[in-house]
């Protein structure tokens, strides 16, 4: 294993233009590693990721405007993709073949999420609703409200009984997802919430936000349990580690930084990008980081475990 960070890919020109989302899967049937992108350029792009180098599989056309959110599902079968266009599409990962289009509405779809079974997709609207689709039956089957304001962010809980929201106004939320009820609503930031994620035991979640940022929750209690800054600009995305114990974030200030969990410190950080970073991510086991940026690449980074 290795035993410092380093970058150990680069992607120059993956799409063209700016990155706004990516998501690691892995494939339950052949074990294989899948990197999904989604640009400004109305495209999904799917990846694979094979003695350490990209090999791109498909290009997914359908999509009218910018590709604003992608997530792929447990299985490691299905990526879902969201648009400015106000439609989601499920992909299948092995043919590049649309599944299904839902239509969310006017302006109504923006993060998308699968839940941990992997039947169903949330995702946030502009009216504070957290519409939940049927994977299968492509239809809206659930709809919490947090009578708030437009949902930026949201996340499942990896137990499968929360769900976290976050909105335009720095207001988080969290569902109780077996009722429907909410539970808490965290009040501990003051602009947009980009990015939450839950840790992989679902006892705490981190929060990412444009005052630059990051909040740790006990998801529990509600409790603030840490808030760290380090990043010189909006924090964009957050996501857990595996090993439960690490966290990634991006942000506008071109940086990628690694978070020790319970020392709640930053243990690297990445300057390889141009641009800001929108998205980073883990692959399965937390060996590797996957970042994506308005530059228009994708940087690959090694990580110790």
């Amino acid at each position: 294993m290795s035993t410092q960070y380093s970058i150990l890919f680069k992607q120059e020109h993956a799409h063209e233009d700016s990155i706004w989302s990516v998501a690691w899967g892995k494939s339950e049937k052949d074990a294989s590693e899948t990197i999904v992108t989604g640009s400004l350029d109305d495209l999904v792009k799917i990846w694979k990721w094979l003695d350490e180098k990209l090999e791109l599989q498909w290009t997914l056309e359908g999509h009218q405007l910018g590709v604003v959110s992608v997530d792929i599902c447990h299985t490691g079968t299905i990526a879902a993709s969201s648009s400015l266009d106000s439609h989601i599409r499920l992909w299948d990962l092995e043919t590049g073949r649309q599944l299904k289009c839902l239509d969310a509405g006017p302006v109504d779809a923006w993060t998308v999420a699968f839940s941990p079974d992997s039947k169903y997709l949330a995702t946030g609207s502009h009216l504070g609703k957290v519409n939940i689709f049927g994977v299968e039956s492509g239809k809206k089957e659930h709809s919490l409200d947090t009578r708030g304001k437009f949902i930026l962010s949201i996340a499942y809980s990896p137990d499968g009984k929360y769900l976290a929201s976050g909105a335009i106004d720095g207001i988080i939320n969290i569902f109780d997802i077996a009722t429907g009820k909410l539970l808490h609503t965290l009040e501990g930031h003051a602009m947009p919430i980009r990015s939450l994620t839950f840790s992989p035991d679902s006892q705490l979640l981190v929060t990412a936000s444009d005052d630059g940022y990051i909040k740790i929750y006990d998801v529990q209690h509600a409790n603030l349990a840490g808030t760290l800054s380090g990043h010189g600009s909006w924090v964009l995305s957050v996501a857990f580690c595996s090993d439960n114990t690490h966290f990634v974030s991006s942000s506008s200030d071109k940086t990628v930084k690694v978070w020790d969990a319970s020392s709640r410190t930053c243990v690297h950080t990445f300057f390889d990008h141009l641009d800001q970073v929108w998205g980073a991510k883990y692959n399965g086991n937390g060996s590797k980081i996957v970042s994506v940026a308005d530059d228009r690449e994708i940087h690959i980074y090694d990580c110790p475990i």
